[in-house]
Parts: structure tokens; C-alpha cells; sequence
């Protein structure tokens, strides 16, 4: 099964929370699943840390997932279910979730997330959430 962990899990994970996603990663990681990561998700948690030691480990942490890659039509399939939410009026916080819905869309991917602006992407989307 392949898997791309949203920014939110990563974040309780490395944090050593006990959500139920943060377990679920846990869980993958043991069954050896394909864990997956885009562009997105990786500026977003690289982003966040202060710390140069962390950065470098966060960052080869991340160099053995399997890489989801993007082009011109995620994109546009990115501001298309952004844009559709909007006309039927649920506004996305992050844009960037739409991206991301984009990339599991395109790639057939299961996601793993702990945001709610996936819960209305989803609606109108399947995102194959764990």
C-alpha cells in the first residue's frame, strides 16, 4: 500500500504524539508500507524546523520515501477543487491541501492526514483517507 503522510501527522509524530493518525504512520512503518511524500509536505515540515541538527536529520529521514512528483496539470487540478469547494461553498484554509488532494488524485495514493480541509475535499473528491 502506498501512503503519503500529511504534514500535520508528520508533525505529531515527530513530536511523539499519540493521535490516531500518528499511530497509524507508526503502524505503516512497521508493516514496511510505502510511505510517500510530495513537494509540498516536505517544504511544509522542513519549513517549520528551527533547529540546523534537526533540519539534517528531518531531511535524510525523508530522502527514503517514495517521492510523488508533480507538473502543470496538478496545478490545475489543484485550483480546480479549490475553486469548485469555493462555489459550493466550503472555503479551503490552505490551498496547498488542494495541491496535495491533487497529487493523491493523480498518483491513486492513500493519505494519511489530520486536517479538516481534507474532510471536504473529500466530499467531492475521494482522497482514499486512512
Amino acid at each position: 500500500m502506498r501512503v503519503l503522510v500529511d504534514t500535520s501527522v508528520w508533525i505529531d509524530f515527530f513530536r511523539g504524539g499519540s493521535s490516531a493518525p500518528a499511530a497509524k504512520l507508526e503502524e505503516c512503518i512497521r508493516q514496511k508500507e510505502d510511505i510517500c511524500c510530495c513537494g509540498f509536505i516536505l517544504t511544509e515540515v522542513l519549513q517549520g524546523i528551527r533547529d540546523e541538527q534537526e533540519f539534517i536529520a528531518t531531511k535524510r529521514r525523508f530522502e527514503g520515501l517514495v517521492y510523488l512528483t508533480e507538473d502543470r496539470s496538478t496545478f490545475e487540478l489543484g485550483a480546480g477543487i479549490y475553486r469548485e469547494l469555493r462555489r459550493k461553498g466550503a472555503t479551503i484554509r490552505s490551498p496547498i491541501d488542494c495541491l496535495i488532494a491533487a497529487i493523491v488524485v493523480q498518483h491513486g495514493v492513500n493519505l494519511l492526514e489530520n486536517d479538516r480541509d481534507f474532510h471536504f475535499i473529500d466530499q467531492h473528491y475521494p482522497l482514499n483517507r486512512l
